[in-house]
């Protein structure tokens, strides 16, 4: 049975259907359901007895995972006017939650005033949502939009950089850190070539050699490893090297094997000068025991996720972490030799840590970096939506993956209405070229 749930902010909870009851007897009154107290009940049992089926005592959903099952039980139900009356309930809490906030360090852990200027922009720019992006494939300015969102991108890191270099002589280290497909890699470049255009000597450590033997990883029913908690590395001693090279010694970093998963100690000696700083990309960065062994002021920490502002055709703002499994399809697909349904059905992992080891640290970022592009779901439409029309039925009567079954219909409903775009050429360093095998 389950027993817990995982908040917003990370905060492990004791689990209560009273609360959904709550929530589906408002949508039930407010559209005059018969017997509305009898249809929450009825319909939270339902929501309860999927929970069950799909998550166990050790693996907790998230609030967000609860509420879209309701959405989908609602559905099922066939109270369509039901479940859009309790998405819309869902956005005004989501948007109440935002009023109280004026800072980047809120309940819910999300930059509010962050997001307010990339509205903004969305809004300046005119494209907001599907119709107004399908208006500028449609009038042929589908490139030169391209590149003014890169622009837009390449002035956060411009900004992100010069915070580094007020602080330069104290640092050793600058840590790029966030969830899965946020853009990490590419902004971790992009903050090395300006630091080295100024003079700032930087050096990189891939941390995924730190990854244990992948055997040590837990490995569920399907055969899939949970690679994505911060325990899957070797912290203590990512954090014991980091020191080593501060102190002016050389390490002999580990090597590790994606296609055996096996790791081979001390296989590459590393050191760095003294005028030399270094650099790591990591999805735990800011996860304090990674780097527990250098003190904070020789620290710059840079956070990065998509903090995207975009409508579908239905005025629902894309979920941030949607917009970063439509990259990582296309990544895993293009580089990584993984099919778009092991992405799919591998996210709940990933999902699982970014609520609690990622994104609880954001308050500890230096600076924070939007990746979100509005044009890049043109191309995820292009390259990816064949494939999702084909396991848009998949799981529908699998409780084990009903999580999986949700995800890929909400994605594909998105990228449904989406114009056909050309072959476009953008430019060889954007951002979204991470995602897309070059």
């Amino acid at each position: 049975m389950i027993t817990n749930i995982v908040k917003r902010d990370g905060a492990v909870v004791k689990y209560d259907r009273e609360r959904i009851e709550s929530a589906v007897f408002r949508a039930a009154v407010s559209n005059k359901i018969a017997a509305p107290k009898d249809f929450s009940i009825n319909v939270s049992e339902k929501v309860e007895e999927l929970l069950n089926d799909n998550y166990t005592q050790n693996d907790f959903p998230t609030v967000e995972d609860i509420q879209d099952i309701v959405e989908q039980v609602l559905m099922k139900m066939g109270q369509g006017v039901v479940a859009k009356d309790y998405i819309l309930y869902r956005n005004q809490r989501a948007m109440e939650r935002s009023a109280r906030a004026s800072d980047f360090q809120v309940t819910d852990m999300v930059p509010y005033k962050k997001i307010y200027e990339v509205l903004w922009w969305n809004m300046a720019n005119k494209c907001t949502n599907i119709g107004e992006l399908n208006k500028i494939i449609e009038a042929g300015r589908f490139e030169s939009f391209s590149i003014l969102c890169e622009k837009r991108y390449e002035d956060e890191v411009l900004q992100a950089s010069l915070k580094i270099l007020d602080r330069i002589a104290d640092l050793k280290l600058i840590i790029v850190a966030g969830p899965s497909s946020s853009g990490k890699t590419t902004t971790a470049r992009n903050l090395q070539g300006f630091l080295k255009s100024v003079g700032v000597k930087v050096k990189t450590i891939n941390v995924d050699n730190y990854f244990f033997d992948k055997e040590t990883h837990p490995c569920d029913e399907f055969g899939d490893f949970d690679y994505e908690r911060p325990q899957a590395l070797d912290l203590a001693l990512i954090s014991n090297h980091l020191n080593e090279l501060i102190k002016g010694n050389k390490i002999f970093m580990p090597f590790y094997d994606f296609v055996t998963g096996k790791r081979t100690l001390n296989a590459t000696e590393f050191s760095i000068d003294d005028d030399e700083l270094i650099l790591i990309d990591s999805l735990h960065g800011l996860y304090d025991e990674m780097t527990k062994s250098i003190p904070n002021y020789k620290k710059f920490k840079v956070y990065i996720e998509c903090l995207g502002q975009f409508q579908d055709m239905e005025n629902i703002f894309l979920r941030w972490s949607d917009n970063r499994l439509l990259r990582r399809m296309s990544r895993d697909r293009l580089s990584r030799n993984m099919s778009i349904e092991g992405t799919l059905t591998h996210w709940h992992y990933v999902r699982k840590s970014e609520l609690q080891d990622i994104i609880p640290y954001i308050h500890e970022a230096d600076a924070i970096i939007n990746t979100a592009l509005p044009y890049e779901f043109a191309f995820w439409k292009k390259y990816l939506f064949d494939e999702l029309a084909e396991l848009k039925s998949s799981y529908i009567d699998d409780p084990k993956r009903l999580d999986a079954h949700i995800r890929v219909n909400r994605v594909y409903k998105f990228l449904e209405k989406i114009a056909p775009i050309d072959d476009v050429l953008i430019p060889k360093d954007a951002l979204i070229c991470e995602f897309m095998g070059s």
